[in-house]
């Protein structure tokens, strides 16, 4: 991992590797730490995309979405992979399908949201996390749009927090309203960096966590108030609501 990580991630990543070496937990080079930023205390996960295979989950087979962790972990066992770390990726409808840009396996299954409207999705601009098997990255959408990717995984979601090292123009330090908010950051071209509020936290603490203190030049938010993580290394799976679009980390079976 980078130099410039906190201690305690590098001292938790070796643990989580002492563990997987003996059997105890599946391989991923990832892994997941608690660090406190400005007095608030957080989750935070990282991961590299070169080692660790990360991917995103909507909908079964039957095309019903999975809507939970657990779903997407029995759907995996009869393919002999395991998840090990998952998160709500990304806003949704009423039927729990993607109100945004979809892209899973290379098949575009949303198409791009452009539209304007309330809410924090349409809190332009809004962005575009993607990766493949190499690379990771976040764009403002109509950035992504005019880009020409074509990436295997892709999720909308709104508003960018980071853009290009700096906060979004209406997230200001002044923002009273504190809720418990997930989103994901990334660095280096590689790396991707989730993070999930352990207590309620205003936009502006969310995005100076990323921008100030995991280092992220670009930032999306994902989720509020449904904001869930699955992360069995700590003991950790949230399962109170059903999700729409979960991204996860998959490694071979033990």
């Amino acid at each position: 991992m980078p130099a410039k990580f906190a201690p305690p991630l590098r001292i938790a990543l070796i643990l989580i590797g002492l563990l997987a070496a003996s059997g105890t937990l599946p391989a991923a080079r990832g892994g997941c730490t608690q660090i406190t930023a400005a007095e608030r205390l957080y989750t935070v996960c990282t991961f590299d995309v070169r080692y660790d295979r990360l991917r995103l989950f909507f909908a079964g087979a039957d095309d019903r979405p999975y809507g939970s962790f657990s779903a997407v972990s029995a759907a995996l066992k009869p393919q002999g992979e395991a998840l090990v770390f998952a998160m709500n990726a990304g806003m949704f409808g009423p039927d729990f399908r993607p109100i945004g840009l979809y892209i899973e396996g290379g098949r575009q299954l949303s198409p791009a949201n452009t539209r304007s409207g309330p809410g924090n999705f349409h809190m332009k601009p809004n962005g575009v996390f993607y990766f493949d098997s190499t690379t990771v990255g976040i764009l403002e959408t109509s950035r992504f749009l005019k880009s020409g990717l074509k990436p295997a995984y892709a999720t909308q979601s709104g508003p960018m927090l980071v853009i290009d090292g700096n906060l979004h123009p209406k997230i200001e330090p002044s923002g009273t309203s504190a809720k418990i908010r997930n989103g994901v950051g990334v660095k280096d071209g590689h790396m991707v960096v989730f993070a999930i509020s352990e207590e309620p936290v205003t936009f502006y603490e969310f995005a100076t966590l990323f921008r100030d203190r995991l280092g992220c030049p670009n930032a999306l938010f994902l989720d509020g108030s449904v904001s869930s993580l699955y992360a069995p290394e700590i003991g950790r799976d949230d399962g109170l609501l059903p999700l729409g679009p979960i991204v996860g980390v998959v490694v071979k079976a033990p």
